[in-house]
């Protein structure tokens, strides 16, 4: 993602600060990550440039949560390029929770996936799959909080338009005169050609049960009354659709079996969501790096026969999900949210018959992901400019990884860089290390930056005056 006025959420986390050993700063700090300190120096004299970006509190948090995660990356692959020394349970139990699963289905699951021609064409015929339909229709509107009697006066309209369509009247001219629908009605209400779902349900439903030159019942949908004329009807061939078509038909049958195995696993294990259960996944999903002791982590989400999902499992699923994704969840309703962690614990019930069935998978097979991950963080710190660290002869860590942290994130400002973003992994560094940003820093440097901002000479654009001509503005490097 590059940078730009219209991404401020990942602007917010780009505008970049080094890594800087805390023996060698001096003046207040703005976050901490272990030995490491960033300093409300150091944020002022990168973020004072920075005019693109609001001078508020939240883009210094931003940038210092970055920071924290950048220098802990570099500082462990510093430490060790094998990255042998990092506990990566938590980021390979997903794939081999994941490969477990995959092993029940193969186990338990037997379709017959063979379809003879005969009864594929059946299916086909039957289905028509692939059929386009043209057709034209006319709107009458309810506007949103229309009262019952509002609505009955729409009705009767519609009723009166489908009896002149029906008499003989032209539908297109009808649709002309009466349609609502800004889109269709200069165009005699042609819908053009459409599939199946491609319209509101109460209208696909109506139009796949006509016949050609029918005319419709009144039909109601969210957007009002409609009166529908089907005109043409196209199918494609049997023999042009059969592999396509056989593909899905065998696809349908594994799904139906699955969702079969699923229902019945969950059936015998009885999930039920615990008390006050709901407002931990929102605090979570809002929070995902909030540290948790060892009795809240283990207090039970949904339980079910045999065992329980608990905040801590939660929690490790919502930190390898994407921020947008989980920015949704504190403002779902009670019966999405309830939903959502449904299917988190129909995936510890499977996890679970699988492990009673014998099918975890073997050591090498769990030697092999972890390698994987790790050969994974290795690639993001190359990405990030990392993962070898310039030093002077006899220098310390520290400093090598400040500068290479410095400009890893001034490059992804510049826009010469791809933002890297962590995700899982940047809570696994975190595990384990003393990490803080500090509310008075914030502060801080969100006055020093003011302070000089406001110090400043006008910039030729806020000093012209009227009829003043402004010079074209020098490109940035990195930004032509």
């Amino acid at each position: 993602m590059k940078i730009s006025t219209r991404t401020l959420p990942v602007m917010l986390v780009l505008v970049a600060m080094a890594a800087c050993d805390s023996a060698e700063t001096e003046g207040p700090v703005v976050a901490r990550a272990g030995d490491y300190s960033f300093t409300v120096a150091k944020a002022t004299e990168l973020l004072v440039d920075q005019e693109n970006l609001p001078n508020q509190t939240q883009v210094v948090e931003a940038l210092a949560e970055l920071w924290i995660d950048y220098t802990l990356l570099a500082d462990a692959v510093a430490r060790d390029t094998t990255l042998e020394f990092l506990e990566l349970d938590d980021l390979v139990q997903s794939q081999i929770d994941q490969q477990m699963i995959f092993q029940l289905r193969d186990s338990v699951i037997q379709v017959d996936t063979a379809i003879a021609d005969d009864e594929l064409r059946r299916l086909y015929e039957t289905q028509a799959p692939g059929v386009q339909l043209r057709a034209r229709h006319i709107l009458l509107g309810l506007p949103q909080g229309t009262t019952q009697a509002a609505r009955d006066s729409v009705r009767a309209v519609a009723e009166d338009v489908r009896r002149q369509a029906v008499s003989g009247t032209s539908f297109e001219t009808l649709a002309l005169r009466y349609s609502q629908d800004p889109g269709t009605a200069s165009q005699g209400g042609d819908l053009g050609f459409v599939g199946r779902g491609d319209l509101v349900r109460p209208i696909d439903t109506a139009l796949f049960a006509m016949d050609v030159g029918a005319i419709s019942e009144v039909v109601e949908s969210p957007f009002g009354y409609h009166i529908l004329r089907l005109d043409d009807r196209r199918t494609p061939g049997f023999d042009e659709a059969r592999a396509q078509f056989r593909l899905q038909m065998q696809n349908r049958r594994y799904l139906t079996a699955d969702s079969a195995l699923i229902a019945e696993v969950e059936e015998r294990g009885s999930p039920e969501m615990a008390e006050g259960a709901l407002q931990i996944v929102r605090d979570l999903a809002a929070q995902p790096a909030r540290r948790m002791s060892s009795r809240a982590r283990k207090r039970p989400i949904m339980t079910f026969q045999g065992g329980a999902l608990t905040a801590g499992e939660f929690q490790a699923f919502i930190q390898g999900r994407p921020a947008q994704e989980r920015g949704q969840i504190p403002g779902a309703t009670d019966e999405q949210l309830t939903n959502f962690v449904r299917g988190l614990a129909q995936r510890e019930l499977l996890v679970a018959e699988a492990r009673d069935a014998g099918l975890q998978p073997a050591a090498e097979v769990v030697d092999s992901l972890e390698a994987q991950v790790r050969e994974r963080i290795k690639q993001m710190a190359g990405r990030i400019g990392v993962l070898r660290l310039q030093r002077a002869p006899g220098e310390a860590t520290a400093p090598a990884v400040g500068r290479a942290v410095e400009q890893a994130l001034r490059d992804i400002l510049n826009g010469a860089s791809d933002v890297v973003p962590l995700g899982q992994i940047a809570y696994q560094l975190r595990d384990g290390k003393t990490t803080s940003v500090s509310e008075a820093g914030v502060g801080q440097v969100v006055l020093e930056v003011g302070r000089a901002r406001a110090a400043r000479s006008p910039s030729p654009v806020e000093g012209a005056g009227p009829g003043d001509s402004v010079p074209a503005p020098v490109p940035s490097p990195g930004n032509p």
